[in-house]
């Protein structure tokens, strides 16, 4: 798969990086004594380690669905996401260790200007493949990138503190290395700690794309006979990998081989345009004189109910005097009060009709 590979491709640009400025990095620090440096050096080669895990895991989320995983294997990405976290917050926390002991018994660095020079060098690198990775992830979608590029544009930031250290040193010959690399180790924890954060949520689930959802329902709403779109719901299988849901309004005198049609050929454009495997179910509308007065009674009540979003797939069949709607509510709102209301306001103003209700959630705009 070609997102793979430049996931790939990129990670491997990463640790070629991440080498060359760990060998320098250690080398300054070494001979220059300082800790903020050889910490610096230390991240850097975490980070490499980071980009070797990134391309085991998209090898390993790159592999066919089988019986045991009919999803595929794309969430291996969040996985992978998660022990990078967990190198970074060792990483940070060894760094702290360090930093504290240097802060209590403080050694004095000896820089030069060559050391200058490739910390300032090494500044540079870091902001180039930062910004790299960033904009491959964004283009590719690839969570794992993007964290990466803003863990490299953060060393670029910590690294001008190991150059404030080093300056600080030359000129007025003060000693600030531990505390340096306190601030360094800190942040080094902090963006340990988002990484984890935000593969959790991946990994937990979370509300679906705004603008995504809006062109998919503005895509279904656009084929004929479609009167609207209501409970779409997509669950992520990994970064390309989407499944699913939604119901359309269709009116209900469409006979059951032109609903066969316009579902399939639903399904098989969203797939084509936008890779997502849709299932479509169907909502029947009936615009008779009765059910319109039945559905105008019901949204009027609705209009005094603080937390319910919509009412949806309004049927009544006037044979039996039965009618069936959905009610989505926000989360925070009190779903069962709001039936209550809604089912026993309506049931009074027609006592002769049943009212059946399904509660739905707000699963995307």
């Amino acid at each position: 798969m070609e997102r793979n590979k430049k996931i790939i491709q990129t990670s491997v640009l990463g640790i070629i990086v991440n080498l060359v400025l760990v060998a320098f990095k250690a080398f300054v620090g070494l001979f220059s004594g300082s800790v903020a440096v050889i910490l610096d050096a230390a991240n850097n080669l975490s980070d490499a380690l980071s980009s070797v895990i990134t391309i085991i895991g998209t090898k390993l989320s790159a592999k066919a669905p089988d019986k045991k995983h009919p999803y595929g294997h794309g969430r291996v990405e969040y996985i992978t996401s998660a022990i990078i976290a967990a190198i970074v917050l060792v990483t940070g926390a060894l760094s702290l260790k360090e930093s504290i002991e240097k802060i209590i018994n403080p050694t004095k660095a000896e820089y030069n200007a060559a050391a200058i020079v490739i910390i300032i060098a090494a500044i540079a690198a870091k902001i180039v493949i930062g910004l790299y990775y960033k904009a491959t992830g964004k283009k590719l979608n690839a969570n794992v990138l993007i964290a990466s590029g803003s863990d490299a544009l953060s060393d670029a930031f910590l690294s001008g503190g190991t150059l404030i250290a080093a300056v600080v040193s030359l000129i007025w010959n003060i000693t600030i290395e531990g505390w340096i690399g306190a601030i360094i180790s800190i942040f080094i924890i902090r963006a340990g700690v988002m990484i984890i954060k935000e593969t959790f949520d991946s990994i937990i689930g979370t509300r679906a794309d705004p603008e995504l959802t809006e062109k998919l329902k503005e895509r279904l709403c656009g084929y004929e006979n479609v009167l609207g779109c209501y409970d779409l719901a997509l669950h992520n299988y990994g970064p390309d990998q989407i499944i699913g849901s939604a119901h359309i309004e269709v009116p209900d005198d469409m006979t059951a081989d032109k609903i066969h049609k316009l579902t399939r050929k639903i399904s098989a454009d969203i797939y084509m345009e936008f890779g997502i495997i849709l299932t479509v179910g169907i909502y029947a509308s009936n615009n008779s004189e009765k059910a319109a007065e039945i559905k105008d009674a019901l949204m009027e009540i609705a209009k005094d109910c603080p937390g319910l979003l919509q009412i949806h797939g309004f049927y009544l069949d006037e044979e039996s005097k039965t009618v069936t709607f959905d009610l989505v509510t926000d989360f925070k709102a009190d779903a069962k009060a709001i039936n209550d209301k809604i089912t026993g306001e309506i049931k009074s103003k027609y006592p002769d009709h049943e009212f059946y209700v399904v509660l739905d959630s707000d699963y995307s705009d």
